[in-house]
């Protein structure tokens, strides 16, 4: 999908959800979600991103392979790599989480989801355990600030991804923990862990492998989003790399300058990984490059790669970390 279908796809879904703004018209499709129960105070905020309920279809309990058995992801394509103690490291293509965008599945006991917007760039893994109990998730099909609202399946309460947090339902104000995970290019993921894990080709027809956003993270202004763009003068589709309420841009990074300390975090930057949402094939995005972040005593940081727009957005009073 150009990035031109995809505006005028946003403009009709505007028009078509406008008239939906209420919590009451949304309770007819969903009338197991308690609406009495939300932290959402402007409704105009929550959209129909165009697929219904489960129109695109989270994964649960995927098949694995070895990484030597993988030969259809390119060296270039990312991944996010989950590692953790007790379990051989498991790489989840984006080629597959682009169609699919949830993945529930368990490591090493723990029940986690894999989570990909494709809208905001963001990856984001989460501890699938509450206090309430192990959750499951599906994709709601609404956006908000165009990004994905989750949902679980055990209370249909809607879930924020970007930010992990309950919005609607029984669990609304329950927040999520986010685990430290990556993303990185399958050379780069193969070479650290030639003994570890690949999710298997699910068992859809879908073009994996092709991007349905082409040109998206090089387009004048985000898919249905309408609220105030960055400040500092930072396009909304920059990547910048959210470590809690801080946001470091990409654009800090290249060739000269491939590692940054502050705020108590160090961040490294590599070249080799494609953008995911540039070409028609994942596999000849342009080069944006890996992340990885880490605390001040070299262990792994959960955060996450999301476009400068929905930074603002979820965190308004948020710190920028531009540099000198």
């Amino acid at each position: 999908m150009r990035v031109s279908a995809l505006i005028g796809a946003a403009v009709l879904a505007c028009l078509t959800t406008a008239a939906q703004a209420s919590p009451d018209l949304w309770a007819q499709e969903w009338p197991q979600t308690n609406f009495d129960k939300t932290t959402v105070e402007n409704w105009d905020e929550l959209l129909s991103g165009g697929p219904p309920k489960d129109g695109i279809p989270a994964l649960s309990d995927p098949v694995f392979i070895a990484v030597a058995e993988e030969q259809r992801i390119g060296d270039r394509e990312p991944v996010i790599a989950v590692e953790i103690d007790g379990a051989r490291p498991r790489a989840y293509p984006i080629r597959y989480l682009t169609w699919h965008e949830i993945v529930n599945d368990t490591v090493a006991g723990v029940p986690i989801a894999v989570t990909f917007c494709p809208l905001c760039n963001s990856a984001i893994t989460f501890d699938r355990r509450v206090p309430q109990g192990t959750l499951s998730f599906g994709v709601s099909g609404k956006l908000r600030h165009s990004d994905m609202v989750m949902y679980d399946r055990e209370t249909q309460s809607w879930w924020q991804q970007a930010v992990g947090r309950a919005i609607v339902g029984d669990l609304t104000g329950t927040r999520l923990t986010t685990l430290p995970t990556w993303m990185e290019s399958w050379a780069e993921y193969r070479a650290r862990n030639p003994d570890g894990l690949v999710m298997e080709q699910p068992r859809y027809r879908r073009p994996y492998g092709a991007n349905p956003y082409r040109g998206y993270d090089s387009a004048a202004r985000p898919f249905l989003y309408t609220g105030a763009p960055p400040p500092h003068g930072i396009h909304p589709l920059m990547r910048v790399v959210r470590v809690g309420n801080r946001a470091w841009p990409l654009s800090r990074f290249g060739a000269e300058v491939t590692q940054i300390s502050e705020a108590g975090v160090t961040l490294n930057w590599r070249a080799g990984q494609a953008s995911a949402l540039d070409t028609g094939e994942i596999a000849k995005g342009r080069d944006v490059g890996t992340i990885r972040v880490r605390d001040e005593q070299g262990r792994d940081l959960a955060h996450d790669m999301m476009f400068a727009f929905a930074f603002h957005a979820f965190w308004p009073d948020g710190i920028w970390m531009t540099g000198p």
